[in-house]
């Protein structure tokens, strides 16, 4: 007669390495949850969107140097701030520094995009850009934790994890949450991490920001000794025994989470395969998320499985622009950092706008795209090509899922430091996504140590002026 450890060992091959390694390490996950979550695909109030696809641009680009033109800046490049700058600072910085790119309008709204990105400036007339945004941290790992769980100096769910667990996945057979690429540094796994939600609502990551897009796989989604008939006598066997454990347990939600979790390892084996071979993408597809050029290959290949994630009922999907080197956090050399950069992603972002767009997708997709904070508009110490850390406002942009195209909410000061009218902290910026998932911020809890914790904790206010 096998022990239940026995049995883990021999079937642990081929249910999906990931989804097993993200298990293991919830040891001690609570499944107890609110009364006031969702049934999954039942959310509180009708959604606009359904599924959101996060384009994460790690280091902070420079709102003043893409889409948030400040004339003033331009005509004072060389003299000093002539406001109050931030008590607390990243690094000492000089004089105002005008941007090296041109800005121009496009599309009927008008937006101001600068010549860093033209094929998204095609684009405007879809996004909306909120320019208020405003963080409360001007460190990376603070601010990355502040993004993508709501805190910065706590271990919490992620944004992700929180959508997954009131929604659940549209597709049994694949992760509700997937994040590609994702940046091993400032967080790590908190970014993606479940926290006390149970283990099945953490991302699955494929690859992280070392690996090559296009080696970024689930490892181990082939039981290459086993038939899936064999396995599935194995888990039903496993599962039966688990149940007599879970009988004679006072407390074992964790168990529950692992069970679910091996379910969906195996489940996976099917579908996950498909879902990430793009063999079978037009020639046009792939020129259009630009995977015919070297430089925006990389990125465009993310964009496009994310495509193919959300159609597969994937409720969110993160694609991470990281590097080994400085990703979008350009102290000096911002010139060559910044083109570079663009040029890695605008091309990539724009095809999977119209992709989206395309396939009617885009009507009921959040997709979302900024970093964990914008960059000063003074230069950096006594340099002329580089801005430091800043999180007192900033710009991102969300495109679809029931927010108003071409339109543009809030404003920086007039060279773009601080939030200076309808500021959107990232507290609103979390309660207004989960709105337009059809969650209420304030009502999706989970109890965890004596506690009622949610994602904006006790803030939050949804930015209603940005919904259509």
């Amino acid at each position: 007669m096998l022990s239940r450890r026995q049995m883990l060992r021999s079937t642990a091959v081929g249910f999906g390495h990931l989804a097993l390694t993200s298990l293991l390490a919830e040891e001690t996950a609570r499944a107890q949850g609110s009364a006031d979550r969702p049934t999954p695909g039942a959310p509180h109030h009708p959604p606009r969107a359904r599924r959101v696809i996060f384009l994460f641009m790690k280091g902070g680009p420079s709102h003043v140097d893409t889409f948030d033109y400040k004339p003033l800046l331009q005509r004072d490049h060389g003299k000093s701030y002539p406001f109050p700058r931030p008590r607390v600072t990243f690094a000492s910085t000089g004089h105002l520094l005008g941007s090296p790119w041109r800005f121009q309008q496009h599309g009927g709204s008008g937006s101001w995009v600068s010549s860093l990105f033209p094929e998204v400036a095609r684009c405007v007339d879809d996004l909306c850009f909120i320019h208020s945004v405003h963080g409360t941290n001007a460190a990376h790992g603070g601010a990355l934790l502040k993004l993508h769980t709501g805190s910065d100096n706590f271990v919490r769910p992620s944004v992700g994890s929180w959508i997954n667990y009131g929604l659940g996945s549209e597709n049994r057979n694949l992760p509700g949450f997937i994040t590609l690429c994702p940046t091993l540094a400032h967080g790590g796994v908190n970014n993606w991490g479940s926290a006390f939600l149970p283990a099945m609502y953490q991302g699955t990551p494929l690859g992280n920001a070392s690996v090559p897009a296009d080696q970024a796989r689930v490892r181990y989604i082939r039981n290459e000794r086993r038939t899936a008939d064999v396995q599935r006598l194995q888990l039903d066997r496993l599962l039966e025994m688990n149940r007599q454990h879970q009988a004679r347990a006072t407390v074992e939600s964790s168990l529950e989470a692992r069970i679910d979790s091996f379910e969906l390892a195996f489940r996976m084996q099917r579908e996950m395969p498909a879902a990430e071979d793009i063999s079978g993408e037009t020639p046009a597809t792939r020129r259009l998320y630009g995977l015919d050029d070297p430089v925006t290959a990389n990125f465009g290949r993310q964009c496009l499985l994310a495509r193919r994630f959300a159609e597969r009922g994937v409720r969110f999907v993160q694609v991470t622009h990281s590097d080994s080197n400085v990703q979008w956090d350009q102290h000096g050399d911002l010139r060559r950092g910044h083109a570079k950069n663009a040029r890695e992603v605008d091309r990539p972002i724009a095809g999977l706008l119209r992709d989206l767009k395309a396939r009617g997708l885009l009507d009921d997709t959040l997709v979302w795209w900024g970093g964990e904070f914008g960059r000063t508009p003074t230069v950096e110490g006594g340099g002329n090509d580089g801005r430091d850390h800043n999180p007192e406002g900033f710009t991102m942009w969300l495109a679809g899922g029931g927010v108003r195209g071409g339109h543009h909410h809030g404003a920086t000061d007039d060279y773009g430091w601080h939030a200076a009218h309808d500021k959107v902290h990232i507290h609103d910026l979390h309660a207004t996504i989960l709105h337009l998932l059809g969650l209420d911020h304030e009502r999706l809890t989970y109890r965890y140590a004596g506690r009622d914790f949610r994602l904006t904790d006790v803030h939050g206010e949804v930015a209603h002026a940005i919904l259509r």
